[in-house]
């Protein structure tokens, strides 16, 4: 793990928040996109000011070791990172924090801490890399419980086993990103899961939560990648068999996938490994419209050629990302592989986006192992790429100058993608209106399906000093109200946690739901794990 200090509030590294100045330039663009007064920047709460309560239960003595009790620790381990944690965390409310922090490094201590926590009417909350944006790993626990247990899981991060002739690789559940794809890199292979939490998520906060990756097609989510799994319950040991398939029934796996801690603590996994691409194609390609782009996109989906890359990004979305500012859309394509060049795979598909208007500017760029490994994309999928990573921390930003700035995607079918799109953006623009007194939505594909896109929408409105939270409340109201309304998903690969259930409750069926219930009441029977969190008490 990283001994360079992470926020307590806000996303990743405590020393990437700017300076007032420098925020206060960034203020001033906001402000002017806005249409509203200049911003002034304030500051977070300092530690000394932070608002805890007081613990309602200790860890007993033979735990302590394991344990923290310390108030950083816990306000680290209160929220997640949506906008409404961080209001909350910027402001110094961290009501909701556990009671203390457990620091498994063997299965053995998972077992326990469940043991201990079932014994005495806690309730444990699994915590994996803390990025959670729907409220996933909050202690909102009600007032069933006598304390609450944040279990950090990140002691364990090892990559225990590796099968280079099966191509897969056993890995325990606290692994973030870098630290797995580190020991990996070391036999050659790479997962190439790469979230935009990758820095700091965990292989465990994957699977819980289905976590959508790098690959725009073919292996969008962390399911296709994951080949058993190895979960604590309390009823015992959930352990599934190594297999590549397997028609024997429900899936067992399927059952941990998504399970967001309710069902048992994720201990490892094996998971399917690839060896590292050598050869990589890539290109930009501007679209006059969303519409002419949607349109190649899903021309493109359908091919079978799997872009390792397909987004495409509506003007907005290019001109806050530095892709271009000229008006265009703009698709961001890219191939790889470990076996061949990738320039036919990219001929092809510019010619199916030429079809539709497409037009490639700067031309398709190829790389292979022999140019050298400081080789680069170059142009607009640099400059996505760097946008990409760095949005996060620009929400820290947002925050501190009271703006409201959020996102949230879905995922549904072709024929209902223009319905469903200019719904959502009447929907938002009217809400923003009505809740901020303006504001702007813009959207992008993030992954794409032969069957239909997953669009990603970012919205951004000036708050009201103190009414910040109540008005993101309505405007993520009106977004999943008008994504529900028109055959979307919830979400597509951001969890349900505690800020999607009501939605999420009108999504699945209801039989489904009852057998879910029966399941957490036969893995769990005490309920204390993740209470609230796919099903209610």
């Amino acid at each position: 793990m990283s001994t360079r200090a992470t926020s307590i509030w806000g996303w990743g590294y405590a020393d990437k928040f700017p300076e007032a100045e420098a925020r206060r330039a960034l203020g001033e663009q906001v402000s002017a996109l806005l249409g509203g007064p200049p911003l002034e920047p304030r500051e977070p709460a300092a530690l000394d000011a932070l608002r805890l309560p007081r613990p309602r239960v200790a860890p007993p003595e033979a735990l302590a070791a394991l344990c923290s009790v310390e108030d950083t620790d816990r306000a680290a381990h209160t929220y997640g990172k949506g906008y409404g944690d961080l209001v909350r965390g910027f402001h110094g409310d961290f009501s909701s924090a556990p009671d203390f922090v457990a620091r498994p490094r063997t299965e053995e201590d998972v077992r326990a801490v469940m043991d201990w926590c079932g014994n005495h009417r806690v309730a444990l909350i699994p915590f994996g890399g803390g990025t959670s944006v729907v409220r996933g790993v909050e202690a909102a626990i009600g007032d069933g419980f006598r304390g609450a247990v944040s279990l950090d899981m990140r002691g364990m991060d090892r990559v225990v086993e590796v099968d280079p002739v099966s191509r897969a690789a056993r890995i325990q559940a606290g692994a973030t990103g870098p630290v797995l794809e580190a020991q990996l890199a070391s036999h050659g292979f790479t997962l190439r899961h790469f979230p935009q939490s990758f820095e700091f998520s965990t292989l465990g906060g994957w699977i819980a939560t289905r976590a959508g990756g790098h690959f725009a097609t073919l292996y969008t989510h962390i399911d296709d990648l994951v080949q058993s799994t190895r979960m604590l319950t309390p009823r015992g040991l959930y352990e599934t068999r190594r297999l590549p398939a397997s028609g024997a029934g429900p899936a067992p796996d399927r059952l941990v996938l998504g399970s967001e801690g309710t069902l048992g603590v994720i201990t490892e996994a094996w998971v399917r490994v690839q060896a590292r691409p050598r050869f990589r194609a890539n290109a930009s390609v501007h679209f006059p419209d969303f519409t002419s782009g949607a349109r190649a996109v899903r021309e493109l989906s359908q091919s079978g050629l799997h872009p390792s890359n397909c987004r495409l990004l509506d003007a907005q979305e290019s001109f806050l990302n530095g892709v271009t500012g000229d008006g265009s859309c703009v698709l961001v394509l890219a191939f790889e592989s470990a076996d061949h060049p990738q320039q036919a795979k990219m001929e092809r598909a510019l010619a199916i986006t030429a079809s539709h208007g497409g037009e490639c500017r700067e031309g398709a760029r190829y790389r292979s192992e022999e140019m050298g490994s400081q080789a680069r994309a170059g142009g607009a999928a640099d400059s996505w790429r760097s946008a990409f990573i760095e949005a996060p921390y620009l929400q820290n930003v947002m925050v501190s100058l009271g703006v409201i700035a959020d996102t949230f995607e879905t995922a549904c079918t072709w024929d209902r993608f223009d319905e469903l799109h200019g719904s959502i953006l009447e929907s938002m623009r009217g809400a923003l209106e009505r809740i901020c007194g303006g504001g702007s939505v813009s959207c992008r594909f993030t992954h794409v399906y032969p069957d239909g896109p997953a669009p990603y929408y970012t919205f951004i409105g000036p708050a009201k000093p103190g009414g910040e939270l109540a008005q993101w409340m309505a405007l993520k109201q009106a977004a999943s109200d008008a994504v529900m309304a028109h055959g979307g998903t919830i979400t597509h690969h951001h969890a349900v946690g505690r800020l999607h259930r009501p939605w999420y409750d009108r999504e699945r069926p209801e039989p489904f739901a009852l057998a879910l219930k029966a399941v957490k009441g036969a893995l769990d029977p005490q309920g204390i794990l993740n209470p609230g969190v796919l099903v209610g008490p």
